[in-house]
């Protein structure tokens, strides 16, 4: 394949997403855009550190360079910035640098703020003509945020610098470098003139900001979340955090689907609104019922001053029925071209009523387990937003129809009550009813022992190669009858993190991963983390793109798809197979920390974001891994915290957006959770991973369990070795092992073949699931050299020694005539293991031959941190190891270093994250073997 990976246009596409994202709430007065020659003063430290992303996996992305607010202002030119008063910040933060924090999870959610007094402010306003106030946030992966003050909440300085900004300038603007939704309270008690969210817009985001605030971009985009007065107003945060069980006593009534019927009156801004600069008049031209396909019309016109988009969106309000329903349901939308004032475009809104048929769980409608639309009147509502959208036209059936006749599966073991609608004369508004959820009746063992493979003969090495299997010789049942029970069992584990099996610095190597595997001609597969971009823990750069919640915001899947064609580019280069993305869950309540990664609280909004994302990577032949496969839905206690979920709103909301992926998106790789749902983990989970995904769905692809993940059988707790269940379920790969071969996370599995809980037929049915995958990859075509792959870079940034390029030099070290096994001690005096530093010492070798640079460490972060080291040799990667928190242990991590000269090496140490402690490094020669063959390796 030929290709060109064009830098240039990659940064400005991903600049016009993170603009096209950003979410204008007010703009009293024309505040915005700014005009040219206006004057400016900019408040918040944000201005200089822009939050490219959240924390964790999904934001350890190596960015060439980040864009902050303040240089894009200066750098477009359009306006003049007071430079006075940026002096002031920049001299007070020399004593008030950045705060990474210690490690994983541990980077604060807001950075200090510098105190704006009324005089700075009075006179900062003699100085301009309108103010711009930048908030930051970040949380994550580890880090839910906090119903607190620097989290969902304003600081007391922040509190202050709006008091003292708003009463000093008559104009005033609210820049929100947040990663999703935080509290609006403010908005009434200071009152600025306009207010905009532009999220986390990876490494272009300050200058897509820029563009939003003096008009070159007009935001376009829409909410994908509610907005509630009070954290207290979403239903879902009175169980949010608990350690132990998380009932979802809301049941299907998430985000707008709860405000809109129960509690209108508690939106600050709702579902799908968003300004703009100009002003667009809608109207529905047509609409039309064919059996259940529904199609709706709408003319918009832009009767304003400036060019812009408009997004129309066609809600459902389906007839309560036995049920119970949401007011609205999002069915549709569509974008419009940028029109020119005085011009119109006509916009097609296509839905299905089946796809929104409802779930009954409880047989309350005559048909249990079945999907089914009630009779009644469907009717439907098209605007610009959930509020504000007004009737188009209904479709109305005279009798119960079903649609779908599935089975009973993931119901809950435990009893709770769920809320459930009940209207008075006044359709529009309803008063909570609580009904109980009905319980699991099903024999899950009974059904997984029924529906287990049981044909699967070894037929020894009959020469074949898997490449056979691609050229249509054989099939690849008979492929897999070559492989012995050992071989099966060892293409469950996926190696990592790091593998020098892959690509450098990478999560995961999986397939072929031992000597036994790769003489059939296995491939090796190669995946990466996350939605934001390619993770890299060796120094490897990659580009930084905007975060989930503003890819949603676009409302524009053909513009996100377009952005990812470049990103499976980028994969396609790095040799890497799928990428550890989208992030799919619903945004259940704010305070889930990993929200940045996710896109919005609407399954049919999250579901068509990540079926454009996984289109525009399928391009160049990658893919991403859907995630995390399901419930999801916080981060504290997350290994463990169980969901306790009825099975329609698992049907209904949460498992919805995966359906679309893969029925629309056309998914093949797909991660399950770290945590269980009522009372499963799902990396063992039968009735997710097979009954729904498998047998329901048509799912054809692989799974995988998150890294280090714990499975159950049911009623015992979970457990990283427990990986029966998990090759029952069809979860194809248990993520990550040290080494496939040998075992070494100490799995069960080949216990459960010996003592007949397993059998070698599931065992082939899963490796046939991951060969399929390799089968479709360019892994494949690399391991047979059949990869004709031409990339032409233009206008490239990053550079491709990544961390290997510098660092300061700690120590100059003639090593003395090494005697086997002999510790030489390194010293640690100066060095500093903070996330992104380097650090080099210059050795002098006197002998060839291998040696093994040894360290000794200890963190005191939790078990799920990912602390890497790589160590280089003359700018050359030797590998790349990973410590996990250890809680304080000290634990030994070992690099081979071949010196295959003797004389003068560099050897270059690189930290991706903070939090280890180092306690001894010292180097170990092991000897050398015959020095010719060694010279060749």
């Amino acid at each position: 394949m030929k290709y060109t990976l064009d830098y240039q246009k990659y940064a400005e596409l991903a600049r016009r997403v993170a603009a096209e994202g950003s979410v204008l709430l007010r703009n009293e007065e024309d505040t915005l855009p700014l005009r040219r020659g206006q004057r400016v003063s900019v408040f918040g430290r944000t201005q200089f550190e822009h939050y490219k992303s959240g924390t964790g996996s999904g934001g350890m992305v190596n960015a060439p360079y980040v864009t902050n607010i303040i240089d894009s202002l200066k750098e477009n030119g359009i306006i003049q910035v007071n430079e006075a008063l940026e002096q002031v910040y920049r001299e007070w933060l020399k004593e008030h640098p950045f705060d990474v924090g210690e490690g994983w999870a541990m980077e604060p959610w807001n950075q200090e703020e510098m105190p704006v007094d009324e005089e700075l402010a009075v006179q900062a306003a003699g100085q301009s003509d309108a103010a711009i106030v930048v908030i930051g946030r970040t949380a994550g992966e580890d880090k839910d945020n906090s119903a607190a003050e620097g989290s969902y909440l304003l600081t007391a300085l922040e509190e202050e610098l709006l008091r003292n900004v708003c009463h000093a300038f008559e104009h005033t603007i609210v820049v929100l470098n947040v990663g999703n939704i935080i509290d609006m309270k403010w908005v009434d008690r200071y009152q600025p003139q306009a207010v905009l969210y532009i999220w986390q817009g990876g490494q272009e985001g300050g200058r897509a900001c820029v563009d939003v605030l003096t008009g070159k971009v007009n935001p376009g985009g829409k909410l994908s979340d509610t907005i509630a007065e009070d954290i207290e107003d979403y239903p879902s945060t009175e169980n949010f955090g608990d350690p132990v069980e998380n009932f979802y006593t809301e049941d299907i009534y998430v985000g707008y689907r709860y405000f809109e019927t129960f509690a209108k009156e508690k939106v600050k801004y709702p579902f799908g609104f968003g300004l703009s600069y100009t002003k667009f008049q809608t109207e529905i031209l047509g609409f039309s019922v064919q059996g259940t396909a529904v199609t709706a019309v709408a003319k918009v016109t832009n009767v304003g001053g400036v060019s812009g988009r408009e997004t129309v969106q066609l809600y459902l309000e389906a007839p309560q029925g036995k049920l119970g329903k949401p007011l609205r349901q999002l069915t549709a939308f569509a974008k419009t071209e940028e029109l020119k004032p005085g011009e119109t475009e006509e916009l097609l809104l296509k839905t299905e009523l089946a796809e929104y048929a409802s779930y009954d769980d409880s047989g309350v409608t005559g048909h249990k387990s079945c999907y089914v639309l009630e009779e009644g009147d469907y009717i439907f509502y098209a605007g610009t937003d959930v509020r504000s959208a007004a009737e188009a036209g209904k479709a109305t059936l005279t009798e119960l129809r079903v649609v779908r006749m599935v089975t009973e599966a993931m119901a809950p073991v435990q009893e709770f009550k769920r809320l459930k609608p009940f209207f008075f004369e006044e359709k529009d508004h309803a008063i909570a009813n609580w009904e109980d959820v009905p319980l699991r009746t099903i024999d899950l063992a009974d059904r997984i022992l029924k529906e287990r493979p049981t044909q699967s003969e070894y037929a020894g090495d009959r020469g074949w190669k898997l490449a056979d299997v691609s050229d249509g010789k054989i099939t690849l049942e008979q492929f897999l009858t070559q492989l012995s029970d050992e071989d099966l069992i060892c293409m469950t584990r996926g190696e990592g993190m790091c593998s020098p099996k892959v690509t450098p610095g990478t999560a995961a190597a999986f397939g072929g991963v031992t000597e036994g595997l790769k003489r059939f001609g296995i491939p090796i597969a190669c995946c990466s983390d996350g939605p934001s971009g390619i993770r890299m823990d060796c120094g490897t750069m990659a580009y930084a793109l905007p975060n989930g919640t503003l890819l949603a915001c676009t409302f524009d899947p053909e513009l996100v798809e377009e952005l990812y064609e470049m990103e499976g580019m980028e994969l396609r280069k790095n040799k890497i197979d799928t990428l550890l993305g989208p992030g799919i869950n619903i945004h259940r309540n704010p305070l889930n920390g990993r929200n940045f990664e996710y896109f919005s609280e609407d399954p049919y909004l999250t579901g068509t974001m990540a079926a454009a994302q996984l289109t525009g990577m399928g391009k160049y032949g990658v893919t991403g891994t859907i995630k995390h496969f399901a419930c999801n839905n916080q981060e504290f206690k997350r290994h463990d915290a169980n969901s306790i979920v009825s099975e329609r709103a698992l049907r209904e909301i949460y498992l919805r957006g995966f359906e679309i992926a893969v029925k629309q998106g056309g998914a093949y790789s797909i991660m399950s959770t770290y945590g269980p749902v009522n009372g499963l983990w799902t990396a063992g989970n039968y009735d997710l991973l097979t009954t729904i995904l498998r047998k329901e769905w048509g799912y054809q692809g692989i799974v995988m369990t998150d890294w280090w993940a714990k499975i159950n059988e049911e009623g015992e707790p979970g457990s990283g070795r427990q990986t029966i269940p998990m090759v029952r379920a069809q979860n194809d790969i248990y993520m990550v092992v040290a080494d496939a071969a040998s075992n070494s996370a100490g799995d069960n599995t080949a216990e459960g073949l010996a003592d007949g809980r397993l059998t070698r037929a599931q065992l082939t049915r899963n490796a046939a699931n991951i060969c399929g995958f390799l089968l479709r990859s360019v892994a494949m075509e690399r391991f047979l050299d059949r990869e004709e792959e031409e990339c032409t870079e233009l206008h490239n940034p990053i550079s491709t020694e990544g961390a290997g390029e510098s660092g300061q030099v700690l120590a100059r070290l003639e090593l003395p005539e090494p005697k086997i096994l002999e510790d030489i001690e390194l010293p640690l005096e100066k060095l500093s293991t903070k996330k992104g530093t380097s650090a080099v010492f210059q050795l002098h070798f006197p002998r060839i031959g291998r040696y093994e640079l040894v360290f000794r460490m200890s963190s005191t972060l939790g078990e799920l941190a990912q602390l890497p080291i790589s160590v280089f040799l003359n700018n050359t990667l030797q590998q790349t190891v990973t410590l996990n928190g250890t809680e304080g242990q000290t634990m030994e991590r070992v690099v081979t270093l071949p010196i295959r000269q003797d004389g003068e090496k560099y050897m270059k140490l690189y930290f991706g994250e903070s939090g280890i402690d180092m306690h001894r490094m010292f180097l170990r020669y092991v000897g050398k073997n015959d020095i010719e063959s060694f010279r060749n390796e």
